[in-house]
């Protein structure tokens, strides 16, 4: 059983890894293409393409500029430790034991523009470049078109999903770039809502929360079967099957 989730735009390159463990990303190559058209971008460029003030643009054009291979620990730092977004607060890695690191490192999967697909323990330099960014690029118009299938065939590929079960915790914007459609696996896509006014609803800052606690309950509990998702209590959360259809599971919450 595999699980996928999107990065983060929050970025933590400052505290100390409690870890030292780490990986290469598998797409060093096709990141360095990405940054090498990223330099070539103005400042006002890069604000307009990604919709940034001046400021953020310039902190990012610096960041395309310092890019550089190789990785390591002095450099770069663990993909699922320096991402800091409401779902890494609910993942909450930075208190993962060892055991709970490996668990993750094979089951869990990170979406990215730049990096495409990546290990919890592959690391990273600071980056802004979501996937839904209209870059064009020797690919095409934008970053799907420039990954193309390798996301797809990386997940294929990828050992914890040769029992054909893929649970989905990634936003639209990222889960669009693995072509799911042409995936030979059951995906399971978990919904989280929560009360309000009278009735059940997606809450943005919730729902991604609430996919990062799902990432660390199934790594807590080292869960390989899908069925065993529907016991997820953490936070107040429960399965409603009456909610559910197929295999899109609502989880519901009676109060933040």
């Amino acid at each position: 059983m595999l699980m996928v989730i999107s990065p983060a735009k929050t970025l933590d390159f400052e505290s100390t890894a409690v870890t030292s463990t780490h990986t290469q990303p598998r797409y060093l190559d096709d990141s360095a293409k990405l940054i090498e058209r990223l330099r070539k971008m103005s400042i006002a460029d890069i604000a307009s393409l990604m919709k940034l003030s001046d400021k953020l643009a310039g902190l990012n054009a610096a960041r395309y500029e310092s890019w550089q291979t190789p990785f390591n620990i002095d450099n770069a730092k663990q993909a699922v430790l320096a991402f800091k977004g409401d779902v890494y607060t609910g993942l909450d890695a930075d208190s993962l034991d060892e055991a709970g690191f490996e668990f993750a490192q094979q089951h869990l999967r990170i979406l990215s523009g730049l990096y495409g697909v990546l290990k919890p323990l592959d690391l990273i330099q600071p980056y802004r470049l979501e996937m839904g960014t209209k870059l064009d690029n020797t690919g095409g118009k934008d970053l799907y078109a420039f990954w193309g299938s390798k996301l797809r065939d990386s997940l294929q590929q990828d050992e914890a999903l040769q029992d054909g079960v893929l649970i989905n915790l990634a936003s639209n914007e990222y889960f669009k770039a693995v072509e799911a459609k042409k995936l030979k696996a059951r995906i399971i896509t978990p919904v989280f809502k929560d009360w309000k006014n009278g009735q059940y609803k997606m809450i943005s800052f919730y729902a991604k929360k609430a996919r990062g606690l799902m990432s660390r309950y199934i790594i807590d509990n080292k869960l390989t079967e899908p069925d065993a998702l529907k016991q997820f209590d953490y936070e107040g959360y429960r399965f409603s099957e009456d909610m559910s259809k197929a295999d899109e599971w609502v989880f519901i919450r009676d109060h933040e």
